[in-house]
């Protein structure tokens, strides 16, 4: 048996998907997920600089703490296991219940933003070519591209295993090349306003009574160019040393796309020039009007929007298989309707390919919400970083707990199980020594309470059921529907995390 499979068992799980990525595999796949200098570009006005900064500091502090509990328990289910295994026992069940469907909702809910993301990005590429599309583009449109995108995606994801990580290395460096092709025409061909207009102007678009309250609400669409790099912490049980190797891909990933999201968004506004007029070439993406007006190219244009939009499109498969990953483990545990079915794998990939399915037709139903409203989507992308920073929030808060109340021992060789439910806790190989881990992990909680209270707020004022932000009623539509869920049917079966082996 392999040290990994030892190391699963130890958590009370079988091993059983086939493990074939490496470090730089899995960080390949975590970069290409995150697409940060991609969705820098969408950022516009909210993308400001300091909010930038300020989000890729906390991601970095939250991610070492999700650092530490992977390496702890390695496992596919996330959140919901670090969260079984730290609650005290009379909540452990309950609490580990609401953070699995939080992490699935989440996680569902950005498999579909990223399909439709990708959509809405033909539809600008279409306009961009062929500006008498305007009269003809409609919603309805971008959502039939999203059905194709996740067929695609779901071949992909259910292929051969090394097949689908040759695919993710293929990703990882068109995510790199494309950085370089499309920020140094950019910067090289277009006009450039001055360094105080870039560093010192700020704005309030949404009519906020103070600059700072305009700012906290601003961040929210730099949060979501940092979603989703947790998505490789799905695939734990498919990683070599996963216990060492998932937190050194984690903080990697938010080093490398941190620096090139910098990089990207400090281009973009010296090369903005009149927002106003590029808003009104393409109100969705703005950033298709500064790239043909820094080129002087339509053609030009259109092929630096095109590595755009083939990055869009990895990302959203690599969401389906994050977001199949979750389902799957919360089927092996009975927490979610048709575990029997969606825990199979496929004898001959060790894919769990009912899951895949079931997420891929789940975000297809959910982007019928953008055929009929597309402002009633919007509550559909605010569920995704509400429900997945909702799940980081409850683990890592938990992990303090155990942290100050000294309830997590030293790592022991001896083979008898840890870190589940009814079992000691033990540091894994990779974690943060001292008051040095204190300090980080307080910043973390800290940081992820501030972004999920801001994260339900609306854009604009006055408020209006047009640009009201939904995400507070679909994310409490979910917590209330899984705590009754729960307690009408979950708990009888659900008993946390299964001891398997």
């Amino acid at each position: 048996m392999s040290p990994d499979d030892a190391a699963l068992e130890r958590l009370g799980k079988k091993p059983i998907l086939r493990r074939s990525f490496g470090f730089v595999t899995i960080l390949g796949f975590s970069c290409t997920v995150l697409i940060t200098w991609e969705a820098t570009l969408f950022g516009g006005p909210s993308g400001i600089i300091y909010g930038y900064l300020l989000v890729w500091a906390g991601m970095l502090s939250t991610f070492t703490t999700l650092g530490e509990l992977c390496s702890m328990a390695p496992t596919s289910g996330g959140q919901y296991h670090y969260v079984a295994m730290l609650s005290p026992p009379r909540a452990e069940k309950l609490l580990s219940y609401l953070t699995g469907w939080l992490t699935l909702t989440g996680w569902q809910a950005l498999t579909a933003s990223g399909g439709l993301l990708t959509g809405s990005m033909i539809q600008s590429i279409v306009l961009l070519t062929h500006p008498e599309y305007r009269e003809n583009m409609r919603d309805w449109q971008a959502t039939l591209m999203l059905w194709a995108g996740v067929a695609l995606s779901y071949g992909i994801n259910t292929s051969f295993n090394k097949l689908f990580v040759r695919f993710e290395g293929f990703a990882f460096i068109i995510h790199i090349l494309g950085f370089f092709g499309v920020i140094l025409p950019l910067v090289l061909l277009s006009d450039h306003v001055s360094t105080e207009e870039v560093f010192k102007t700020f704005s309030n678009l949404g009519g906020w009574p103070t600059q700072g309250l305009s700012f906290c609400i601003g961040i929210m669409g730099t949060v979501f160019s940092f979603l989703g790099g947790d998505g490789a912490i799905h695939l734990a049980e498919e990683i070599e040393n996963a216990a060492l190797v998932l937190p050194r891909s984690l903080i990697g990933t938010l080093l490398i796309n941190g620096a090139l999201g910098f990089a990207m968004l400090i281009a973009t506004l010296y090369c903005m020039g009149d927002i106003d007029a590029a808003l009104e070439e393409d109100p969705n993406f703005p950033f298709v009007a500064i790239l043909r007006r820094a080129t002087g190219s339509t053609p030009g244009a259109a092929a630096m929007v095109s590595v755009v939009i083939v990055m869009t499109f990895t990302a959203a498969t690599g969401c389906l298989t994050s977001t199949s990953r979750v389902l799957f483990a919360l089927a092996r545990d009975r927490a979610v309707p048709g575990w029997r079915f969606l825990k199979k794998t496929s004898p001959r990939t060790t894919i769990p390919r009912y899951a895949v399915l079931a997420a891929a037709v789940i975000a297809a139903l959910l982007s019928l919400i953008n055929a009929g409203n597309s402002i009633a989507f919007d509550g559909v992308i605010s569920i995704s970083v509400a429900g997945v920073l909702g799940s980081y929030l409850i683990a890592a808060s938990l992990l303090l707990w155990r942290r100050l109340t000294g309830g997590i021992g030293q790592p022991r060789d001896d083979g008898s199980k840890t870190n589940t439910i009814g079992t000691d806790l033990t540091w894994g190989p990779w974690h943060v020594r001292g008051a040095l881990g204190v300090i980080n992990n307080i910043f973390t909680c800290a940081y992820l309470f501030f972004i999920f209270f801001f994260s339900f707020w609306p854009v604009q004022t006055p408020v209006t059921p047009q640009n009201m932000n939904w995400g507070v009623l679909v994310t409490g539509a979910v917590v209330i529907f899984s705590v009754v869920y729960y307690f009408i049917w979950a708990r009888k079966v659900y008993k946390g995390p299964i001891i398997e082996v």
